[in-house]
């Protein structure tokens, strides 16, 4: 898998992941980055630029004009490789998975040829350091690009995947729902879907920013609105799964296949989360890159 080293980075740096096709959600967080003071030279995605949502084309060329570091997600791998599927790790026969075949045909039928290289062209991974943290990003896990990675995973799911880089930092996507694991003097770190609400029954989005400080970084999880009546619309204008419609409004899945128990009962909670701070600790590292 390749990949590719972004550097050193001394000012903030907004993670987000899942645009899904909602190009409203994308323009709400170009919108967040430039109240924040964000440069697009300090903005990561974590994979799956489309999915669920519509506006497919327009939404990679928004990513790609802005110049956004991004890698690939299990969808960009398929679509990149011509798969008839988009590779999302559901179990065959649920109902995500029989919504899929209709979201990754609208997808490969409204990309252009030049929308497809730009995802044949990502890495798979991305490395850094900030505050002293050396961090790797990742779509789903270390080991697997389509893995869900869900907070309430025993710290030996976390163990494992970690172990297998020597990052003190993992941040991932692909679960859809944004939380901070602190594992020892490690952390794996999701900034949540931007394309798609948490299933806590609000229409909010998230994204992350990671912010150097004196020993270490700081990791605060932003939620913040976008027009979903417009992005809902679009969906059913396609004539795409109207549950995907429905839950950009109302902030609830319309399948809960995927979900362990702990974030099945979290469904219609709105999230609240404070991020978490990590330090700089000297350790031997793990395993080689």
């Amino acid at each position: 898998m390749k990949t590719a080293d972004l550097g050193t980075f001394t000012e903030p740096v907004l993670i987000c992941g899942g645009a899904y096709g909602n190009l409203q959600a994308l323009e709400a967080l170009a919108a967040l980055q430039g109240s924040m003071g964000v440069s697009d030279a300090h903005v990561i995605h974590t994979g799956d630029a489309v999915a669920y949502c519509a506006d497919t084309e327009a939404c990679v060329q928004f990513m790609a004009a802005r110049g956004w570091h991004a890698i690939k997600g299990n969808v960009e791998e398929q679509i990149a490789s011509g798969s008839a599927d988009c590779g999302c790790g559901y179990e065959a026969g649920s109902a995500c998975d029989m919504a899929s075949v209709r979201w990754y045909a609208h997808a490969l039928k409204t990309l252009s040829a030049h929308s497809k290289q730009w995802m044949s062209g990502l890495p798979g991974q991305l490395t850094f350091s900030i505050g002293g943290i050396s961090a790797r990003v990742v779509h789903g896990s270390i080991s697997q690009t389509n893995r869900f990675m869900f907070a309430s995973l025993p710290d030996a799911e976390f163990h494992r995947e970690l172990n297998l880089t020597a990052a003190d930092l993992v941040i991932a996507g692909h679960a859809g729902i944004p939380f901070t694991r602190v594992i020892g003097n490690r952390c794996w770190h999701n900034s949540g879907a931007l394309g798609m609400p948490a299933n806590d029954g609000t229409s909010r989005i998230w994204a992350s920013v990671l912010k150097p400080e004196q020993d270490g970084i700081s990791m605060t999880h932003h939620a913040f609105e976008f027009d979903a009546r417009t992005a809902a619309d679009r969906i059913r204008a396609q004539g795409l799964p109207a549950g995907y419609a429905a839950a950009l409004e109302t902030g609830l899945w319309p399948s809960l296949d995927v979900l362990p128990e702990a974030e099945r009962a979290a469904t219609d909670q709105p999230l609240t989360l404070n991020g978490a701070v990590l330090g700089i600790t000297r350790r031997v590292p793990v395993a080689a890159e």
